[in-house]
């Protein structure tokens, strides 16, 4: 079942046409990633899959009631607020205290609940924002660029989470990132956007595409290769192991 659907969908700004007969679908239960150059519409995708933005021409569908969770690249937060991190979850409706803390739990930083925001790091941060957008047991997780800032193994690390979650909740993943084999490692398909898509289909396909290898350049093939081998693994405590290598090595 689609959760979201785009069919046909351009959208222009001024005379600039940013994307262009976009169609695609996000289902139940699956992580999908969104990779491409700067300025090849990422980020208006996500808007106008959420609703943010209206599309010139085509449509976008959701599901009736369909419940989202949005973690941003960056928020912004005046650094001289005094603002605990439980109290930030209660904004702008306040959560019930076992709520919040099952939320920060989840994302591994119940810790940080009496914090001050201003004092978090990159990564705290993002944990934070990631725990506030499934306090509303979302349906949808979206996040958009949220590993931005972080260094390879806080990235990976961030992203294994997310499968977990994704496990945790059974909710949907769709994700925007320009790291490649890192996001795709995490991925169960891959939309290449420069303006329209390029290519999509499982993370194999997507790395050795040729509209892919153009986009990106033959240097990331030798980290995708590491992935396209450790996804021959069966699903089992030894194929785990091998995981956690292979994104070693790749990083």
């Amino acid at each position: 079942m689609s959760l979201i659907e785009a069919q046909g969908v351009t959208v222009r700004l001024g005379r600039s046409v940013i994307l262009a007969n976009v169609t695609l679908s996000i289902s139940e239960r699956e992580i999908v990633t969104i990779v491409g150059p700067n300025g090849s519409g990422k980020s208006t995708l996500l808007k106008t899959l959420l609703g943010a933005i209206q599309p010139a021409k085509g449509r976008v569908e959701q599901m009736d009631g369909l419940r989202v969770g949005y973690v941003p690249q960056k928020l912004h937060i005046d650094p001289t607020l005094p603002l605990p991190v439980l109290r930030f979850l209660g904004l702008p409706v306040r959560v019930p205290l076992a709520a919040a803390m099952t939320a920060l739990e989840r994302t591994g930083v119940a810790e940080l609940a009496d914090r001050q925001i201003a004092d978090l790091s990159g990564g705290q941060m993002q944990r934070v924002l990631l725990a506030r957008a499934i306090l509303g047991d979302p349906q949808l997780l979206v996040l958009d660029e949220a590993t931005q800032g972080l260094d390879q193994p806080g990235s990976a690390a961030f992203y294994r989470l997310i499968e977990d979650l994704r496990e945790d909740l059974g909710c949907a993943v769709l994700m925007v990132s320009h790291e490649l084999h890192v996001v795709m490692a995490a991925s169960d398909r891959v939309i290449c956007l420069n303006g329209h898509v390029c290519c999509e289909g499982a993370p194999e396909h997507v790395a050795s595409a040729p509209e892919y290898r153009a986009l990106f350049g033959s240097g990331t093939q030798g980290a995708l290769a590491l992935y396209r081998h450790e996804h021959n693994h069966s699903h089992d405590p030894a194929h785990d192991h091998d995981h956690d290598h292979a994104h070693e090595a790749a990083e």
